[in-house]
C-alpha cells in the first residue's frame, strides 16, 4: 500500500489565509524599510548593517529554494502569464527577489479559480502550491524574523527602557513567528487520514508551546548579546557548526540534488539555532530530547554569563543583582514550561499514523520528476470539464516532512 488517495481540500480558512498572506508580506517589507530608515536617522549604523545583512541573506535563501523547487518540478507548477517564456520569467523574477510574490499570486489564482468555478480538484492544485509556500515561510521566519526580534530585544535591553508599547511589539513579533510555525503544522495536518484529523485545540496548544519555547530562546540570546554583542556572532557560528553536523548525521533526504541537500542541511542548522524542526524519520524522540537538552544547557549558560556581567560590569541603568538572577531564572523556567506543554501535546493530541496511511504516495515509491505531473493533469482535466483521474501523487516535499513529523 503506497498511501491513501491524495484528496486534498482547500477550505475557506485556507482561502482567507491566502488572501491575507500577500498583503501581510508587503506590509512586512514596509516595516523593514521603516526600521532601516530609523536606524539610519539614529546613526545606529551597526544595527543597520546587521538588519540589511539579515534582510538580504533571508531573501537570497528563500529565492534559492523557490528556484530549485521550480526546477525540480520541471517548471510545470506555475501560474499562467501570457506572452512570457516560463523559465525566463521565473529566472527574472527570482533574480529581482520576486519569486515568493509570484508563488503567493499563484496560490491566490488557483484558490479564486476553485471558488469561482465550484470545481473540486481532488489533487488540490492550490493546496500543492500552498504547501511549498508554507515551507518557504518557515525558512524566511528563522532567517529573518527571529534574528530581527533578537536584535530588537538586544537594543531594548541595552537602553534599559521598557514601556507597554515596546512589550506589545515584542510579544506581537514572537506571536507572528509562532503563528508561522503553526500554519506550517496546519499544512502537515492535511496529510492525515480523515479518522486522524486533529481538532483546533491541538493547534492552540501547538501555538502556545512554540511561542513559549521561542520566546525563551530569543530572550536568552538577547540577554547575552546585550552584554557581549561581539561574542553573539561567535556563539552563532559555533552553535550552527554543531547543529549543521547533526543535520548531516541525520541523513536528510529532502532535496533532489546534492547541492540542494547541503543547502537544506545548512538551513536546518539555522532553524535549530532557534527552534526544533523534524528532518528525518526514526529515533525522533531521542533526537528531540538531545536537542532540547542542548538548547536548555545553552540557555542556562547564556543567562549565567548575563548575570555575571550584570554584577561585574553593570550598565548605566541600575539593576539589582537579585533582579538579574530572577530574570535569568524566569527565562530558564519559561523554557522548561514550554517543554512540559510540548510533552502534553505529543501525549494527548499528536496522532501516530503509519506513513502508508498518510495521504499521497509514499515518498520512497514516488518516481523522480513526477512531483508536479498530477497537478498538471488535474488542471487539464478541469479545463476540459472532466473529473480528474485519481492519483496517488502529491507534494512530495511536504509529504516527506509529514512523514518526519508523524513518525
Amino acid at each position: 500500500m503506497s498511501g491513501t488517495q491524495a484528496n486534498f481540500k482547500y477550505s475557506g480558512w485556507d482561502f482567507l489565509f491566502t488572501c491575507v498572506g500577500l498583503p501581510l508580506y508587503l506590509v512586512d517589507i514596509g516595516l523593514d524599510i521603516w526600521t532601516a530608515v530609523s536606524f539610519y536617522k539614529e546613526k545606529a549604523y551597526v544595527c543597520l548593517a546587521v538588519l540589511l545583512v539579515l534582510l538580504l541573506g533571508s531573501s537570497l535563501l528563500t529565492q534559492a529554494y523557490s528556484w530549485l523547487w521550480y526546477s525540480y518540478d520541471k517548471f510545470e507548477m506555475k501560474t499562467k502569464v501570457e506572452g512570457w517564456p516560463t523559465k525566463r520569467l521565473l529566472k527574472l523574477l527570482h533574480v529581482f527577489q520576486l519569486g515568493i510574490y509570484f508563488r503567493h499570486a499563484g496560490v491566490l489564482e488557483k484558490a479564486v479559480e476553485s471558488f469561482r468555478t465550484k470545481l473540486r480538484d481532488p489533487e488540490g492544485v492550490a493546496v500543492f502550491l500552498s504547501h511549498d509556500l508554507s515551507v518557504l515561510r518557515i525558512v524566511e521566519t528563522f532567517s529573518e524574523s527571529a534574528p530581527q526580534l533578537t536584535l530588537m530585544l538586544t537594543i531594548i535591553l541595552q537602553q534599559g527602557h521598557l514601556d507597554p508599547v515596546t512589550v506589545l511589539k515584542a510579544v506581537g513579533s514572537a506571536s507572528a513567528i509562532a503563528f508561522t510555525v503553526t500554519t506550517y503544522h496546519r499544512s502537515l495536518r492535511s496529510f492525515l487520514p480523515a479518522k486522524e484529523n486533529q481538532k483546533i485545540s491541538s493547534s492552540v496548544i501547538y501555538f502556545i508551546w512554540n511561542l513559549v519555547l521561542i520566546s525563551s530562546r530569543l530572550t536568552a540570546l538577547a540577554l547575552f548579546a546585550s552584554v557581549l554583542p561581539c561574542f553573539i556572532f561567535a556563539h552563532f557560528i559555533c552553535s550552527w557548526l554543531v547543529l549543521f553536523f547533526f543535520a548531516w548525521r541525520s541523513k536528510t533526504d529532502f532535496m533532489e540534488s546534492p547541492g540542494g541537500e547541503w543547502l537544506y542541511r545548512a538551513t536546518v542548522g539555522l532553524i535549530w539555532y532557534f527552534d526544533w524542526f523534524n528532518v528525518a524519520k526514526g529515533k525522533t524522540r531521542c533526537r528531540t530530547a538531545l536537542y532540547h537538552g542542548y538548547i536548555l544547557t545553552d540557555i542556562c549558560i547564556l543567562c549565567a554569563v548575563w548575570c555575571w556581567k550584570m554584577s561585574t560590569d553593570p550598565p548605566d541603568f541600575v539593576i539589582e543583582p537579585m533582579h538579574a538572577l530572577i530574570t535569568a531564572a524566569c527565562v530558564v523556567a519559561v523554557y522548561v514550561l514550554g517543554l512540559i506543554l510540548k510533552v502534553i501535546y505529543y501525549e494527548v493530541f499528536h496522532p501516530n499514523p503509519d506513513k502508508d496511511e498518510l495521504k499521497g504516495a509514499s515518498t520512497e515509491e514516488q518516481p523522480e520528476g513526477e512531483v508536479g505531473l498530477c497537478m498538471f493533469a488535474a488542471a487539464a482535466n478541469m479545463a476540459a470539464h472532466h473529473p480528474p483521474a485519481p492519483s496517488a501523487h502529491c507534494n512530495k516535499r511536504m509529504r516527506k516532512l509529514a512523514e518526519n513529523f508523524y513518525s
